[in-house]
């Protein structure tokens, strides 16, 4: 195994509810999530409705940080936001939390796998990513 970086972020939840109040959680949501994240993201929407605000920012607050945290792990790589995927974690399989790389095109440097970590503390999201090659 091969580290090819390790990249962190932190994100102050309120500063996103700020954000998302001003531009709107869909644009934001369109923005940065991938397609199979923004089906899970309209799900959460239809069933939890814009009022519960606090719900939808932790949900791309998550994957904010965490593609932060993948994006500098993966450096010098380039991904963009979209060829990230966040995976959570399963309560039915038991499944840890996953991060897919998936590039558009062939990555100048092979990325076998993503390992991620994510905490939650009040109005903080953590999020830890290693990028590994073989």
């Amino acid at each position: 195994m091969l580290i090819l970086g390790i990249g962190v972020d932190i994100l102050h939840l309120p500063r996103l509810i700020s954000l998302l109040s001003r531009k709107g959680s869909d644009a934001f949501a369109a923005r940065i999530l991938s397609t199979q994240e923004l089906r899970s993201f309209q799900r959460l929407r239809e069933q939890h409705g814009e009022d519960n605000t606090e719900r939808i920012a932790r949900f791309l607050g998550v994957r904010w940080a965490v593609k932060e945290a993948a994006y500098k792990a993966l450096y010098p790589i380039r991904p963009t936001w979209k060829e990230i995927i966040y995976l959570p974690f399963s309560a039915a399989t038991h499944a840890k939390p996953t991060l897919v790389y998936r590039p558009v095109s062939e990555a100048l440097i092979p990325v076998d796998k993503l390992h991620v970590s994510v905490s939650h503390d009040g109005d903080y999201i953590f999020a830890q990513v290693i990028a590994e090659s073989t």
